[in-house]
């Protein structure tokens, strides 16, 4: 049965990362000391809920966490530095750190190391998230252990309403344009102009004109999605933001 290790000091482990040509050993007693660290581990860098959901939502809510203490997030996996750097770079999630924990000697340490020989994958971290305050774990959020691989308490969310209980994540964008659209800039500016961020998906490079029809209903651009729910071009989007700042 796996353990928290909440109260308990984190492993003392050197992190072998790769930085351009070069090996860079990062201590992690530099990485703690003195800093409030957020830390979530998962099966393996590339598989489907690590790439989808647990990633993309630690960078998405990256400015809300630093909002509420924490001084850097940490992706670690147990593969290889080529492997994190690789991923890292087709996650565009700059605002992660990730660390290989290669031999798993972190992992292990946490006391989170399990065989995955049923996927081919040997032994690898469990999912799991926690809070470390100068190297010291406050809090762990450890996924059921279940078949599978569970994801319910680890996410980037409930670490979020733990540091914070009264904050508000972002709303999550998503703005279909077309180059060269000037409504499209128009839709961009303003959310640019309230602070929002959004993912744009760019027809003719991105998607082609059926993904639009089939997402929006519509063939014209910008059509602008918050949340899943389609709110519609930039008039729209407009008027959205104007409710948004009145409520």
């Amino acid at each position: 049965m796996l353990k928290s290790m909440e109260g308990q000091r984190v492993p003392e482990t050197t992190f072998k990362v790769r930085r351009g040509s070069a090996w860079v050993e990062v201590p992690g007693r530099e990485l703690f000391a003195g800093r409030t660290v957020v830390v979530f581990s998962l099966p393996g860098a590339f598989t489907p809920t690590c790439s989808s959901s647990h990633v993309p939502r630690y960078h998405q809510l990256a400015p809300a966490l630093k909002a509420a203490g924490v001084d850097e997030i940490v992706c670690v996996s147990v593969n290889d530095a080529f492997v994190m750097n690789e991923w890292r770079d087709q996650q565009c999630a700059d605002r992660v750190t990730f660390l290989p924990d290669g031999s798993g000697e972190f992992t292990r340490g946490m006391g989170m190391l399990v065989n995955r020989d049923d996927v081919g994958f040997g032994m690898r971290s469990w999912r799991y998230s926690m809070l470390v305050r100068d190297g010291v774990v406050e809090k762990m959020f450890i996924e059921p252990e279940e078949p599978g691989d569970p994801f319910k308490v680890s996410d980037a969310d409930t670490m979020l309403r733990y540091l914070d209980p009264k904050a508000k994540a972002p709303p999550s964008i998503v703005v279909l344009s077309r180059p060269g659209c000037p409504h499209c800039a128009r839709a961009k500016a303003a959310l640019q102009a309230a602070g929002l961020e959004y993912e744009e998906l760019v027809l003719n490079r991105d998607y082609r004109q059926a993904a639009l029809l089939a997402l929006a209903g519509t063939g014209t651009v910008p059509q602008v999605f918050v949340d899943g729910t389609r709110i519609g071009g930039a008039d729209e989007l407009e008027a959205w933001l104007g409710k948004r700042r009145a409520a």
